[in-house]
């Protein structure tokens, strides 16, 4: 699938039933895509490598890549809404923004979480109306505002009177919705520090927004990303039901919670669980729920791939060892930023080694008896550009090989830089193993 600029002009709301009855139609069984997922990623990693021969490329031929299983991306939409359906998820676009990610998840009727003008601007490109957007920046520039008044972009977060007085001046008409704070102690990165109204001060600034004649029209909260206690959002929705009633009482009619995000694939189901019953409880139906699932929807749809550039051997006499330090073409700086900013720690995994191609092979422990220990670092001249500290092949890696490491979607490619003059800009292939994608993307 080449890569392009799509413009996308029909809005759709697809409900979990809908999906299914959509990927049936097809003749198709939803979820079938997982089987040959691996298949698919590994066909295009291949093809790939095997195009490069590093004694004669180019400058740049052998940067590190990403394929990316648009699928995966489908399932986790489906997987959404099955668990949280009353939930209209909007993309925390800051996680990662992928263009054909974008479009899919367009496609898929989500909503779209934007920090900045140039989120909006490239949701808004793909033609995506400025409803189903929201500037969910409680401290926001005012060149930024005015170009969300600008746009039509009514939804926007805030937690302070300085913010109200800005919108007052900016935009009047604003959607606003009150971040409280929340418990994000149990959280992979926590935003309490920086986000969120504590209760003792919701009324003053719901006071304040009525007296400014501004409309609050909801609540919003975040948990932290990377959450990992389900009992943070029940206390989060019981604290959001409390300042609904403060609202009430002043007058305002809310009409939308936004439970932010947080959400984990390996928790999921558990998080949406409480969620959900936290929900019902304290939230009529007629009461609209958003959210803001970012590392949930691309985390495992991305799969990177690093050249070997060079190799230094270190011996231990004393022990009788050897052992390798592996300079990879990216780092800490570039796509393993998230090493650093989101605490990940990429598991690195044999994807050629000498003409042996190795994609998705495990062996067991009776199959590797012997180990060789290696260490993997990036490129840039930083002692703490570190991928791996330790870990272990049964081959023996040379400078030309190359690595590959799963779970590289989220928060990755958003915050690499030119550090040293190496690029962050890497290609990336596009595979779908899911049918009902392919069919919304018109492949």
């Amino acid at each position: 699938m080449a890569r392009s600029d799509f413009l996308i002009t029909e809005e759709y709301h697809l409900s979990y039933e809908a999906l299914k009855s959509a990927d049936s139609t097809l003749g198709y069984i939803v979820d079938h895509g997982v089987k040959n997922a691996k298949q698919l990623i590994g066909e295009a990693l291949k093809s790939r490598v095997d195009a490069i021969d590093q004694d004669t490329c180019g400058v740049g031929d052998e940067d590190a890549f990403f394929v990316v299983d648009l699928g995966e991306v489908y399932r986790q939409h489906l997987r959404w809404k099955k668990h949280l359906m009353r939930v209209t998820p909007h993309y925390a676009v800051k996680c990662n923004p992928d263009p054909q990610v974008l479009r899919l998840l367009s496609e898929l009727g989500t909503g779209f979480d934007c920090a900045s003008k140039a989120e909006i601007e490239q949701v808004l490109k793909m033609g995506v109306d400025p409803s189903r957007i929201i500037y969910a920046q409680p401290c926001k520039t005012k060149s930024y505002v005015r170009y969300a008044a600008q746009n039509g972009v009514k939804q926007m977060t805030f937690d302070n009177a300085d913010e109200l007085y800005k919108t007052k001046q900016l935009f009047p008409d604003a959607e606003l919705y009150l971040r409280i704070l929340t418990d994000d102690s149990a959280s992979l990165c926590r935003l309490s520090q920086k986000f969120g109204a504590a209760l003792e001060s919701t009324v003053e600034l719901l006071e304040l927004a009525k007296k400014l004649e501004l409309n609050v029209v909801g609540v919003a909260f975040h948990v932290g990303s990377g959450a990992s206690d389900p009992k943070a959002f029940l206390k989060a929705v019981q604290d959001a039901r409390f300042v609904f009633d403060q609202a009430a009482a002043l007058g305002f009619n809310m009409h939308t919670l936004d439970v932010g995000g947080g959400f984990c694939g390996e928790t999921f189901e558990a998080m949406a669980a409480v969620l959900s019953s936290a929900l019902d409880l304290y939230f009529p139906p007629h009461v609209r729920v958003i959210g803001e699932p970012g590392r949930y929807y691309v985390s495992t749809a991305f799969t990177i791939a690093c050249h070997v550039i060079a190799r230094r051997t270190v011996a231990d006499a004393t022990l009788g060892t050897t052992s390798y330090m592996l300079y990879l073409n990216d780092g800490v700086y570039g796509n393993f930023s998230s090493i650093i900013f989101d605490h990940q720690n990429p598991i690195p995994r044999i994807l050629k080694a000498g003409a042996r191609f190795s994609y998705d092979v495990r062996r067991s422990g009776y199959d590797t008896p012997s180990m060789t220990e290696y260490s993997i670092w990036g490129p840039t001249c930083d002692g703490i550009d570190v991928i791996s500290s330790s870990c272990a092949f049964s081959e023996v890696v040379d400078v030309g090989d190359w690595l590959y490491f799963e779970d590289m979607g989220a928060y990755t490619k958003c915050s690499a830089t030119r550090f040293n003059g190496f690029t962050n800009s890497h290609d990336v292939l596009y595979v779908c193993s899911e049918p009902g994608a392919s069919a919304l993307l018109g492949l």
